[in-house]
């Protein structure tokens, strides 16, 4: 079984790419969503957090996701620190699930793939790259965010034109070209390759 990255910049799409992949039956594990199950629910993690952060970063054993993103969106030195041990862990957690899949390939959807390492455990990059007008106004209408906000936040990523060269294959979410086609095609491509390679590289 191939194991699939799929990543992309800030309203890039990523997320509606890889429910399309879902769509046609390949398992997908959405990293951002594992994180903040993860922060809640691994004891050694949870330690951590309260270790950096306080003991009130928890409010009855749940993490306060605001009061935490309040701290680390403002502070780039706490956010790394906070990345230094949620990262590992979501890697650690991916490559568990992986390792649960039969299907002939499974993707992890996750913005900063080549950032905490990720790729290393992956056969494949898939990069979801979308002009950059469009990125701030999908970000801002999905987000209630400011211009700003999300100017802020796009600084914080890779560069889109740089992680989209690291990507082995590169599709392009803009409103002149349809996305599905692209997936479509990309599907059968990487079935192909799993039945090429076995297990595949790894």
């Amino acid at each position: 079984m191939l194991k699939i990255g799929l990543t992309g910049g800030i309203g890039s799409g990523k997320s509606t790419a890889a429910r399309a992949f879902e769509v046609l039956g390949v398992p997908v594990y959405y990293a951002d969503d594992a994180a903040k199950r993860l922060m809640n629910d691994d004891v050694n993690l949870k330690q951590k957090v309260k270790a950096a952060f306080g003991e009130d970063i928890y409010s009855d054993g749940f993490l306060n996701k605001k009061k935490l993103a309040d701290i680390v969106f403002s502070d780039p030195e706490k956010l790394a620190h906070l990345n230094s041990f949620v990262h590992p862990a979501t890697i650690k957690d991916a490559a568990n699930w992986m390792s649960q899949q039969t299907a002939s390939y499974c993707i992890k959807e996750a913005a900063l793939i080549f950032e905490s390492g990720a790729n290393q455990q992956l056969d494949y990059v898939i990069g979801v790259s979308t002009p950059f007008p469009q990125r701030i106004q999908r970000t801002m209408q999905r987000d209630g965010a400011s211009r700003e906000d999300v100017m802020s936040r796009m600084e914080k990523q890779l560069d889109e034109n740089i992680k989209m060269k690291l990507c082995d294959f590169v599709l392009t979410n803009a409103d002149r070209e349809m996305l599905l086609p692209q997936i479509l095609e990309l599907h059968e491509k990487l079935l192909t390759l799993s039945k090429k390679t076995g297990d595949g590289k790894s």
